[in-house]
C-alpha cells in the first residue's frame, strides 16, 4: 500500500512537470504585439514561481521515498530510487529551463522598452527641427539676425548619433530573433523617412540662410555706400548755402 501511494506521488509530480514543459517551454511562441510579449512574460514570472513552489511537495516525496527506502529490502525500493532519481532531475531541468525562459523574456521586454525610449528621444529633437525650420521659413531683419537664426539650426543639428546607433542595434537585436519584427519595422521607417526629410530640408535651409546672410550684406553694404555719399554731398550742400554759393555754380550731381 505504501508503493502504491508513493508512486501515485511521484507519476502526479511527473504528470505537472510533463505538463508545465508543454505549456511553457515546448511551444513555438511569436510575440507580433507588445501585449502579447508583456503577457509571456507575466506568464512566465508565474509559472516560475508556481514551479519553486512545487519544491515543498518534491522534498516531501523524496522524504516519503527515502525513509521507506531505508526500511523495505532492497528489492522493493530500487525500482522507486530510480523513479524517484528521474524525478528530481526532471524538477531541476524545469526549474533551471523556466529561470532561463524568463530572464530571457524580460531582457526582451526590457529592450522593447529601452527601444521605444530612444525613439521617443529622437522624435522629440525631430519635433524641435520642424519648429525651428518653421520659424526660419520666411524670416526678415538684417544680415546679424539672420545670422542667428542660423547659428541656432546649425546647434540643432549638431545632434550625437547615439541614439539612433542604440535603436539600430536594439531594433537588431529583437527583429533577429522574430520578436515583434513588423511592428518594429513599421516604427522604424516610419523614423527614418521623417529624419531623413528633416535632414533634407534643414540642409536647404542652411543654404538659403546663408544666401540671405549674403544678400542682406550687400544690401547693408550698397546703402553704407549711398549713406555715406549723401553725407559727402550733404556737408558740401551745407558749404554752399554757408557760403552762399549760387544755384548754377553748385556742381551737377549736388543738384
Amino acid at each position: 500500500d505504501k508503493t502504491v501511494s508513493l508512486r501515485k506521488d511521484l507519476s502526479e509530480m511527473h504528470e505537472w512537470i510533463t505538463q508545465a514543459e508543454e505549456e511553457y517551454l515546448e511551444r513555438d511562441f511569436e510575440y507580433k504585439t507588445p501585449d502579447e510579449l508583456q503577457r509571456a512574460v507575466e506568464e512566465l514570472k508565474r509559472a516560475k514561481e508556481e514551479a519553486m513552489q512545487k519544491e515543498v511537495k518534491v522534498k516531501l516525496i523524496t522524504d516519503s521515498v527515502n525513509n521507506f527506502i531505508a526500511k523495505a529490502p532492497p528489492a522493493a525500493h530500487e525500482a522507486l530510487k530510480k523513479e524517484l532519481d528521474d524525478l528530481t532531475t526532471s524538477y531541476q531541468r524545469l526549474c533551471s529551463r523556466l529561470n532561463g525562459k524568463c530572464k530571457t523574456l524580460e531582457e526582451v521586454w526590457a529592450c522593447w522598452r529601452e527601444l521605444l525610449s530612444y525613439l521617443d528621444a529622437e522624435n522629440k529633437w525631430l519635433n524641435e527641427i520642424e519648429l525651428k525650420l518653421k520659424a526660419t521659413e520666411n524670416i526678415q531683419g538684417g544680415a546679424e539676425e539672420i545670422s542667428e537664426s542660423l547659428d541656432s539650426l546649425e546647434r540643432l543639428m549638431r545632434h550625437p548619433e547615439d541614439n539612433r546607433n542604440q535603436i539600430r542595434e536594439l531594433a537588431q537585436t529583437l527583429t533577429d530573433g522574430g520578436i515583434l519584427d513588423e511592428l518594429i519595422n513599421e516604427k522604424l521607417e516610419k523614423f527614418n523617412t521623417r529624419w531623413e526629410e528633416l535632414q533634407q530640408e534643414a540642409v536647404r535651409r542652411q543654404k538659403s540662410l546663408e544666401q540671405s546672410i549674403q544678400s542682406a550684406q550687400e544690401t547693408d553694404k550698397t546703402l553704407r555706400l549711398i549713406q555715406e555719399s549723401l553725407a559727402v554731398i550733404d556737408k558740401q550742400l551745407t558749404a554752399y548755402i554757408s557760403d552762399r554759393v549760387d544755384a548754377a555754380q553748385v556742381p551737377q550731381e549736388a543738384q
